[in-house]
């Protein structure tokens, strides 16, 4: 499936259960620096179709790190309602939104957030550590993820995704931002598994304008994940 700013979040209008909320980065005094993008919430539906904190930070990351970004190919895992990649495309990415294959609802809700935003990315079903022709064809310079360490029983899967990733362009990084809960063991587990390591760990909120702070919560972290090339990358 493809698809043809300092801040502040804007309180969310509500439509029944559907919620547009809007989000800021850049000056809104410098129109040719900063942006809006409108992500459109559904409240009944699950945990993907909502804005979460890790998707505020994470975006807010990239938008600060924006020309890091410029011509870059980038891959959104457990994208949802997308709103880190569509910063991403919008400061000048070649974008793949993804999500889980069987979650339909999932896909259409990420395209209409690229056609409300006139944001053009690639949308592809992608379920963790399972592989097609068209998973295979993904070459990132840089995989987003926020709030994908969210379900330790999926972990597995999600560091095999990210692995082979990385070993599809070896200089490639994995940027995620999730909640410090008690599965920490189990991700460095992980990464020594998959032959990952950590190259940046910073607080979730140290870089965040205090506008954008607010209505967060939680111990929210923000790690940079590479392939560990000098242990040899491992691939159980």
């Amino acid at each position: 499936m493809e698809e043809n700013g300092d801040e502040g979040e804007e309180p969310a209008v509500e439509e029944g259960m559907t919620t547009f909320s809007d989000h800021h980065f850049g000056s809104y005094e410098d129109t040719g620096d900063g942006f809006s993008i409108t992500i459109i919430e559904n409240m009944k539906e699950e945990y993907g179709l909502f804005v979460w904190p890790c998707s505020i930070i994470l975006a807010e990351y990239v938008w600060q790190q924006r020309s890091r970004y410029t011509g870059t190919t980038v891959v959104e895992l457990g994208a949802g309602t997308s709103l880190p990649g569509l910063v991403a495309a919008k400061i000048g990415a070649e974008v793949t939104l993804t999500d889980d294959s069987n979650r339909s609802e999932v896909l259409i809700h990420m395209r209409r957030q690229c056609d409300l935003n006139n944001i053009k990315c690639k949308i592809h079903g992608l379920t963790w550590g399972v592989w097609d022709t068209h998973t295979f064809s993904l070459c990132p310079n840089i995989i987003l993820g926020a709030d994908v360490l969210y379900e330790s029983c999926a972990f597995d899967d999600l560091f095999a995704t990210v692995a082979f990733l990385l070993q599809s362009n070896p200089s490639s990084v994995f940027i995620t931002t999730y909640h410090n809960r008690s599965g920490h063991h189990l991700i460095g587990f992980l990464m020594v598994k998959w032959g990952l390591k950590c190259v940046k760990l910073l607080d979730g909120f140290a870089f965040m304008p205090s506008s954008k702070t607010s209505s967060l919560s939680g111990n929210i972290q923000l790690a940079e994940i590479v392939l560990d090339t000098a242990n040899g990358n491992k691939k159980n």
